[in-house]
């Protein structure tokens, strides 16, 4: 059955606008499967990152240079952590929306 609403992918797609997917509810699908580990990878990323900038932003030796290439980096994972977000919100959503109410 395909799910109610299309997936957003942590990919752009061409010139940067989002890109999504329909598929079914079960995420089996090769391309779901890719998502979520491109998910996966994206969140890891940011986390390493975040371990690397913390000492970098109280080392007051840090010049100009490093701390504007860490601060693009930074905003380039929270941007993909953003995005993962709102792809897993819609996702709860819709299951929440198609779950059988209980008495």
């Amino acid at each position: 059955m395909p799910s109610s609403r299309p997936r957003l992918l942590p990919w752009p797609g061409q010139n940067g606008q989002p890109c999504f997917l329909v598929t079914d509810d079960t995420g089996t699908s090769y391309l779901s499967r890719l998502a979520d580990e491109m998910e996966a990878v994206q969140l890891r990323t940011g986390a390493d990152l975040l371990g690397h900038a913390r000492p970098l932003l109280r080392d007051r030796k840090a010049d100009a240079c490093e701390l504007r290439f860490v601060g693009h980096r930074l905003a380039e994972a929270l941007h993909d952590a953003l995005r993962v977000a709102e792809s897993r919100g819609r996702r709860l959503e819709d299951r929440e929306e198609t779950a059988p109410e209980q008495s």
